[in-house]
C-alpha cells in the first residue's frame, strides 16, 4: 500500500466513522419514534372502538327503556319484549347484542341461536379466559370493557373481540355488545410495513450520499497527490510509515472480527439526530429530548465499538476461562482436521487478566490455522504453563517445517500478527523451524498486565 493511499484512507475513514454513527443514530431514532406513533395510533383506534361500543349499548338501553318502565306489563311479557327488540338490533356485518342472566344463561344472541338458553358461565376462550364470568362481573361492578377471543361470524375464525357490558336497570341481566379488533392489528401492521420501507429508503439514500462524498474526497485526494513532488512523498512516507503500519494491521484484524452489527447501531444513532433536526424545523418541542436521546445512543455506540474492539473474545473464554476454551479449540481442531493434539495445561486457579487470555487464545488459534494449512498430517504438542510470574506457551509440530529465511517469515501476516500481539503486552515471541523437521513456536508473557 502506497503512502498516498494511506493518507487518503486516513482522510476517508474518520469521515466514514462519523457518517456511519450519525446514520445509525437516525435509523434507531426513526424506529423508536415510529413505534411510539404506531402505539399512539393503536391506542386511539381502541379508544374510538370503546366510544362506539358505549354508544351502541346506550342506544340499546334507550330502545328497551319504555318496556322496562311500563308498569302495566307483566314480567314475562316485558322480558319477551326486551328479547325481541335486542334480537332485532344489529349493526354492521358482525355487530349484535347479547344478554345473559346472573347465572350465565344466554337469553339473547341473534347470531348463535343454538346457544340461547344454555349456561355458559364456565365458557373459556382459547387463552383460558372465562368470558361470560368476567363479563358478568364487570357489568355487576357498574359496566366496563373486556377483551377476549370469540368466533367472528363473517370469517368463521376466532378473533380478538372488545366488548362493553352493563346491567339492565332493575333486572339481573347483563347486556353487552362487542367489536372485533383484528382490523386494528391489520392496520397497525400496514403502517409498520410502510414505516420500515421509508426508513430503509432513507438509509439507502444516506448510504448513497456517503458513497458519493467518499468518491469526491478520493478524487480530490488523488488530484492533490498528483501534484506532490517525489522528495516530499519520500519524506512523508518515512514520517508516517511506523505510525500507520500498526493501525492498518489492526484495521485488517478487526475487519475480520467485527461485523455489520456495529454499522447498524451507528446508523440508528444518525437517524436519531436527523429526526431531531426534522422536529426542530417543524417546531416540535420534543426535539431536545431526541437530541439528548441521540447523544446517549451515540455514547452507547462508541462504548460498544470500544468494547468490541478491545475485548473481542469467544463466549466460552468469557464464561469458562482460558483452559476450557483451549480444550474446546484443540478438540474441534482435531475432529475437523484429523491432526492429533496433545494439550497440557498448568494454570493457577485464579484466572489470568482478560487481555492476556485473549492474546494467548488468538495466538494458539492462529498457530493451529497455520499448521492445518502448511504442516501436513502431523502431531501437535501444546504446553501452557504459569509459573514464576510468567505464562509460557510452547507449540510444536512434527510436520514438513520451513526455512524462515527463504519463506520470508517476517512478511507472513499470520505470524507477524502473533508476534505483535505478544510484544504489545510486553512479552517475547520466537519461532524455530527447519524443512522436514517441524516447527516450534514459543511465547512468554508476564501473568500481570
Amino acid at each position: 500500500m502506497s503512502l498516498k493511499t494511506k493518507i487518503l484512507l486516513l482522510a476517508i475513514l474518520p469521515l466514514l466513522l462519523v457518517a456511519s454513527l450519525i446514520t445509525l443514530i437516525n435509523v434507531n431514532q426513526a424506529h423508536t419514534l415510529s413505534e411510539e406513533e404506531i402505539h399512539t395510533f393503536e391506542e386511539n383506534l381502541l379508544a374510538s372502538k370503546k366510544r362506539e361500543l358505549k354508544n351502541y349499548v346506550s342506544l340499546a338501553l334507550t330502545s328497551i327503556d319504555h318496556i322496562i318502565r311500563d308498569q302495566n306489563l307483566d314480567e314475562q311479557t316485558a322480558r319477551d319484549g326486551v328479547k325481541r327488540i335486542l334480537n332485532e338490533l344489529t349493526y354492521g356485518e358482525d355487530g349484535y347484542f347479547f344478554v345473559y342472566d346472573r347465572n350465565g344463561i344466554n337469553l339473547v344472541h341473534p347470531i348463535l341461536n343454538e346457544i340461547v338458553g344454555r349456561n355458559l358461565y364456565d365458557l373459556r376462550d382459547s387463552n383460558g379466559d372465562y368470558v361470560i364470568r368476567n363479563l358478568l362481573r364487570i357489568a355487576a361492578e357498574g359496566g366496563g370493557f373486556h377483551r377476549y377471543l370469540w368466533n367472528k361470524p363473517s370469517s368463521g375464525r376466532e378473533e380478538e373481540k372488545l366488548s362493553y357490558a352493563v346491567q339492565v336497570p332493575g333486572w339481573n341481566w347483563m347486556l353487552g355488545t362487542g367489536l372485533y379488533i383484528d382490523d386494528i392489528a391489520s392496520e397497525v401492521e400496514k403502517i409498520r410495513a410502510q414505516v420500515n420501507i421509508n426508513i430503509r429508503n432513507t438509509f439507502f439514500t444516506m448510504l448513497m450520499v456517503i458513497v458519493g462524498t467518499v468518491i469526491i474526497i478520493t478524487l480530490i485526494g488523488i488530484a492533490i497527490n498528483l501534484h506532490e513532488s517525489r522528495l516530499a512523498d519520500i519524506r512523508l512516507r518515512e514520517l508516517v510509515h511506523r505510525s500507520v503500519r500498526f493501525q492498518v494491521n489492526e484495521r485488517r484484524r478487526f475487519a475480520r472480527e467485527l461485523h455489520d452489527g456495529i454499522n447498524q447501531l451507528m446508523v440508528s444513532v444518525k437517524f436519531r439526530i436527523e429526526s431531531a433536526i426534522s422536529k426542530l424545523q417543524k417546531g416540535h418541542a420534543t426535539a431536545l429530548e431526541d437530541l439528548k436521546s441521540g447523544a446517549g445512543v451515540l455514547n452507547d455506540a462508541i462504548q460498544e465499538v470500544r468494547r468490541i474492539s478491545h475485548d473481542l473474545r469467544p463466549r466460552l473464554l468469557d464464561d469458562m476461562g482460558l483452559g476450557v476454551a483451549l480444550e474446546s479449540l484443540t478438540g474441534h481442531f482435531s475432529e475437523r482436521t484429523g491432526i492429533m493434539t496433545d494439550l497440557a495445561l498448568e494454570l493457577a486457579d485464579e484466572r489470568l487478566p482478560e487481555d492476556i487470555e485473549i492474546t494467548l487464545y488468538r495466538v494458539v488459534q492462529e498457530a493451529l490455522t497455520n499448521i492445518e494449512r502448511h504442516a501436513g498430517l502431523c502431531k501437535v504438542q501444546l504446553r501452557l504453563q504459569q509459573r514464576g510470574g510468567n505464562v509460557t506457551l510452547d507449540i510444536r509440530d512434527d510436520g514438513c517445517g520451513f526455512d524462515p529465511q527463504t519463506n520470508h517469515f517476517d512478511e507472513g501476516i499470520g505470524l507477524r500478527n502473533m508476534r505483535e500481539r505478544i510484544e504489545l503486552l510486553g512479552g517475547e515471541f520466537s519461532l524455530m523451524s527447519r524443512t522436514g523437521e517441524g516447527t516450534r513456536l514459543k511465547a512468554r508473557l508476564p501473568d500481570e498486565p
